[in-house]
């Protein structure tokens, strides 16, 4: 890993390119770049960028699946102190223009097409002043990269100069029990940290191959994904979706290392290996988490995928990694827990006044440390709901910690479900329904599910004489939130049970 750590994330992969200029750096493909490749790219995307007038505090925001050109504008924009703004590849034409206004990003990266989808046409009824261009990846990054002065641009250098911990990296957007997104804040000094004790405690080293399937719009595939290559050596091999048979294809070819994600990408591994054996020798290490794990899932991720190095950990977007489990520990700790602290974090169990409670004892997950958010983006209201006084970020995830600092996830305090690795946050799915013309109240809750592990279900109260059936629904939703938000059920009932003050009850709904 390198050492000393660098200051910034630009810093790192110019670090990289001098300690390691002829290693792999990244395969996609029949594309491989080196790591000196991969900061020349970089350096001229930055130049471009400079060119189009970006400047330090501007935001740039990228809207596409995992793929090489996604670093190196990331990379280039961060080199001259702007910020990236990352955008949930499954997120329709409302939910993406309600983020590029409110962090008034400046250029959009993008894709012509994935998935069948055309990400231009659906922001074609969005009102966006401060967006000064839309850049598609597949079709003009090259002649946009071409209209800088190039690699050796000394404004790059310049710029970078200028650029320290204390920069806001990135903004990435969560959901919350309001119904908006937030913004969470991060500059370089917080995720680098978090990152090198990631790459510690999984035992990711150089030249190791890391599958990363986890999107790059998620802390998972961004910091613990490419940025987590950077510092180690590892080889970045990004996969645009997880599929399992071209999953498998790459574990056999490229001899893959390092695998992460959640418990369902392994089922699926299993499940295929199950009917039609494939070779995983190279298999290694990895990391799991966002749902429950079952014990003998770990035990067959171990003995029949042969990664003997699987861990859970536990993480948000506002604080990258909280709590890990450590290689070696037994396949029930692993799969009953989600680990104790990391090194630069304190984890306590409190009550509701934040007082830590009796080890064993139930209350919600507190965590300060090194790397908790900045904030949340022009909302201090909020910021100050999360993190109080005395430095501690209120998780909103209740749970128990035993006497060796193991914490264990019993319950949520926020209103939100885990599905298939994506937090839902009732309250968006909610007001997202509620412009349904013939929704008059709706309700959403997370009901477990074998493979994802839970999906949502909605109860919906029709308007007086409006009708729509469930399919109908259904498909409204599909095209008006992103997949994973749509809830698998919808129930259509004549009243929501409510207490006295009139909040509906979703205790209720979920034992009713």
């Amino acid at each position: 890993m390198l050492d000393p750590l660098p200051a910034t994330i630009p810093h790192a992969a110019e670090a990289a390119a001098r300690a390691w200029p002829d290693a792999t750096a990244l395969i996609e493909d029949d594309v491989v770049w080196t790591f000196a490749e991969l900061w020349q790219r970089s350096r001229a995307a930055a130049s471009a960028l400079l060119v189009k007038k970006i400047k330090a505090g501007d935001r740039v925001a990228i809207w596409a699946p995992n793929r090489r050109e996604w670093i190196i504008a990331a990379i280039a924009t961060m080199a001259i102190g702007a910020t990236v703004v990352t955008l949930n590849t499954r997120l329709k034409g409302r939910e993406a223009g309600d983020i590029l206004r409110r962090s008034k990003a400046r250029i959009l990266f993008t894709v012509s097409d994935f998935l069948g989808i055309d990400y231009r046409a659906l922001l074609s009824d969005e009102n966006l002043p401060d967006l000064d261009e839309i850049v598609m990846f597949d079709r003009e990054f090259d002649a946009f990269v071409a209209l800088g002065r190039g690699a050796g641009d000394p404004a790059v250098d310049q710029a970078l100069a200028l650029v320290d911990a204390d920069a806001v990296s990135d903004i990435l957007f969560t959901s919350g029990t309001t119904g908006s997104p937030k913004g969470v804040l991060m500059t370089h000094g917080r995720v680098l940290p978090q990152c090198a004790v990631w790459i510690e405690n999984t035992g990711l080293t150089f030249g190791e191959r890391y599958l990363i399937a986890n999107p790059f719009f998620h802390s998972f595939g961004m910091k613990v994904g490419w940025v987590a290559c950077l510092l180690s050596g590892a080889v970045a091999v990004p996969m645009a979706q997880f599929e399992t048979a071209k999953a498998i294809d790459l574990i056999e070819r490229l001899k893959i290392n390092f695998l992460p994600g959640p418990p369902t990408i392994f089922q699926m591994l299993l499940s295929e290996r199950d009917s039609q054996p494939f070779e995983t020798a190279s298999l290694r290490g990895g990391t799991t988490g966002a749902a429950t794990v079952p014990p003998v899932l770990v035990e067959r991720i171990r003995t029949e995928l042969g990664i003997r190095d699987i861990i859970t950990a536990y993480g948000m977007t506002e604080c990258v990694n909280i709590t890990s489990c450590r290689p070696g520990d037994p396949a029930d700790l692993i799969a009953q827990s989600c680990g104790a602290a990391i090194p630069g974090n304190e984890v306590i169990i409190a009550d509701d006044n934040c007082r830590e409670v009796p080890r064993g004892e139930t209350g919600e997950i507190l965590v300060r440390g090194q790397g908790v958010m900045l904030g949340y983006l022009d909302d201090p209201q909020a910021t100050s709901e999360a993190i109080d006084g005395n430095g501690w970020l209120h998780t909103g995830d209740v749970g128990t910690m035993d006497d060796a600092g193991y914490v264990r996830i019993t319950d949520r305090k926020k209103d939100l479900y885990i599905s298939g690795g994506f937090n839902v946050y009732p309250a968006e799915v909610e007001k997202l329904l509620a412009a349904h013309p013939a929704i008059a109240m709706v309700a959403v809750i997370g009901v477990p599910d074998e493979r994802l592990g839970e999906i949502g279900k909605a109860f919906v109260v029709l308007r007086p004489n409006a009708e729509a059936s469930e399919a109908e629904l259904a498909a409204w939703s599909r095209g008006n939130m992103a997949n994973y938000k749509v809830p698998r059920s919808f129930h259509i009932v004549t009243d929501l049970p409510r207490n006295a003050s009139g909040k509906v009850l979703k205790t209720e709904l979920r034992t009713g």
